[in-house]
């Protein structure tokens, strides 16, 4: 795979926007925001807005606010407020003083809200919620007026105010924006401004009965907090010239400006939060952060290294156009991160014993492993070599094709950090599995080169058997098995092949031992790191990414 350029920062259009802004003098600071809606756990997709907003907080003068816009508290959780607040941390990023909520600007949204009453602008509705999608109209047919649209103020006000009071049942009533029910823009067909909603939020309790839409809360929580650049994926465009109007119509202290990017699409991979939240709720994954979702919080509990998540998102750039982005380019971040920081250590997968036959019973000895090979400073550390091994089972062919290098019978491969092995004879039990491999080594080949200047075709990892210890490896693969996975029909397309649990593998002692949450390599496997399912007396490890992409082959093969 052709290695991704990163483009420069500053070249993307919206950098430019804001660099031509400060150029002629429009604003001394610039205030972005990421506004998440705290009903569900944030995804790979929000970290492109949140790096995007955060970034250009760090690269111009100015600050980025944590804006919940927690306007549906029957979806709505404190558990999803404090999971997007540790995941926008994890990702590098600090909002310090800058945390706020649409709830504190609710007071000053509904008097804003009667201001349009008495203006004429808004009006309450008594149709149910399907009578206004009916007659909301189509792309090609124009809407039809409410026969509740020509209240008057003081009648409208005062159901308004009983609305706020309580006296209605849900769904009885709706505010809706007087605007303009032939225009070309659905949005722009008098929306919805406020909902009865009977429900207990997660900051204001019970006080209030009726909660305000997204649209009508999110422009002015905009414009209250000063936010000169509102940075919004294009799904939000057609909604802009309703945003504007909002802002044109109401005694707003600043006119922010709404600006449209391409959301992230990855192949492989839903990013809806309609599906993510299927997922968890009919088990097909184990919670939202398990490690095949496309949360941050999977991906961290992975072992996905936040500075790849940050060069991923520096490499695909900020456009204008939808594109959907190959998921390799992804893994190639993760793996260079990973290559670069991570540790190596051993694991043995799938073990298969071995008995080196002429090593003296009861003899150990320490032999010296690096811990990094492009990283000196990194140290070593010992590992203990006796009679008894594990070594991977597909490392073993007993009638191995033409060009198989590892271990077969009579056939001379090196240990790593050890010694030249031969492999003299091969045990099965009454099933005709290989079970147990009988070897020879070289005593004159310690450290693993030959003094004669013999060569093998092999080196193999392995791990002591007295002293290594029995761990669970759980290998995840993508989640779906389509590539273009279809968002109505999610679960025809899931991979059965997700999560591989290997149940009887071995790992370094050093590792069991050590509780540190960095993920390392395991040479020749992949990177892993340690879950948080490990128990005292069996780590678990989960596989944050393979040491090269064989998935894409292995749906190819059917």
């Amino acid at each position: 795979m052709t290695e991704p350029v990163a483009p420069e920062v500053g070249r993307d259009f919206i950098r430019d926007i804001i660099q031509a802004d400060l150029d002629q003098g429009k604003y001394k600071e610039i205030v972005t925001r990421f506004p998440p809606e705290p009903n569900g756990y944030l995804h790979i997709g929000h970290a492109k807005s949140i790096a995007l907003n955060f970034g250009i907080a760090q690269e111009f003068p100015g600050r980025c606010h944590l804006r919940f816009d927690d306007t549906n508290p029957v979806k709505e959780e404190q558990e999803y407020i404090d999971s997007i607040q540790a995941d926008v941390h994890w990702l590098g990023y600090d909002w310090g003083k800058n945390l706020f909520y649409a709830s504190d600007y609710f007071d000053r949204l509904y008097e804003w809200a009667e201001k349009l009453i008495r203006d004429g602008l808004a009006y309450v509705d008594d149709q149910s919620q399907e009578e206004i999608r009916l007659s909301r109209g189509t792309l090609t047919e124009p809407g039809k007026n409410s026969p509740f649209r020509d209240r008057s103020v003081d009648e409208n006000l005062d159901l308004f105010r009983r609305m706020k009071a309580g006296e209605f049942p849900n769904g009885a009533r709706v505010l809706r924006a007087k605007i303009d029910m032939s225009s070309g823009n659905i949005n722009l067909r008098d929306p919805v401004l406020y909902r009865i909603l009977h429900a207990h939020h997660p900051r204001t309790g019970t006080k209030w009965s009726i909660y305000p839409s997204y649209d009508y809360a999110h422009g002015q929580s905009d414009a209250i907090e000063g936010i000169t650049h509102s940075i919004c994926t294009l799904e939000f465009e057609d909604h802009r010239p309703l945003y504007d109007w909002f802002i044109e119509k109401l005694p707003v202290p600043s006119r922010p400006h709404q600006y449209e990017m391409a959301r992230l699409n990855l192949t492989y991979t839903l990013l809806s939060k309609r599906v993510l939240t299927q997922l968890v709720r009919d088990g097909h994954v184990a919670g939202w952060d398990d490690p095949r979702m496309p949360t941050m919080a999977g991906m961290r509990r992975r072992g996905v290294p936040p500075a790849a998540l940050r060069e991923f998102v520096k490499r695909i750039g900020v456009a204008k156009a939808n594109s959907v982005v190959d998921v390799g380019m992804l893994e190639f971040c993760i793996r260079e991160e990973l290559n670069r920081t991570a540790q190596r250590r051993m694991a043995v997968l799938k073990p298969l014993k071995v008995v080196i036959e002429n090593y003296p019973e009861g003899q150990t000895e320490e032999l010296e492993a690096i811990n990094h090979p492009d990283d000196p400073t990194a140290g070593t550390r010992k590992i203990t070599f006796g009679r008894e091994l594990y070594i991977e089972q597909d490392d073993f062919m007993e009638n191995p094709p033409k060009k198989f290098f590892r271990l077969s019978p009579g056939n001379e491969v090196r240990l790593r950090y050890a010694y030249f092995v031969k492999c003299t004879g091969v045990i099965k039990n009454d099933k005709g599995e290989v079970v147990e491999l009988r070897c020879s080594y070289d005593p004159a080949t310690k450290g693993g080169n030959a003094p004669d200047g013999r060569k093998v075709k092999a080196t193999m990892h392995w791990l002591p058997a007295a002293t290594s210890v029995p761990a669970e490896i759980r290998i995840y693969n993508q989640l779906f098995a389509n590539p273009s996975p279809d968002a109505a029909k999610f679960a025809a397309d899931l991979n059965p092949n997700s999560l591989e649990i290997l149940s009887d593998a071995r790992i370094e002692a050093s590792v069991a031992e050590s509780n540190a949450t960095e993920p390392m390599q395991f040479e020749r496997q992949g990177y892993f790191v340690r879950d948080k399912d490990s128990t005292p007396g069996k780590p678990v490890f989960s596989r944050t990414i393979g040491l090269r992409d064989t998935f894409a082959k292995e749906v190819a093969k059917g």
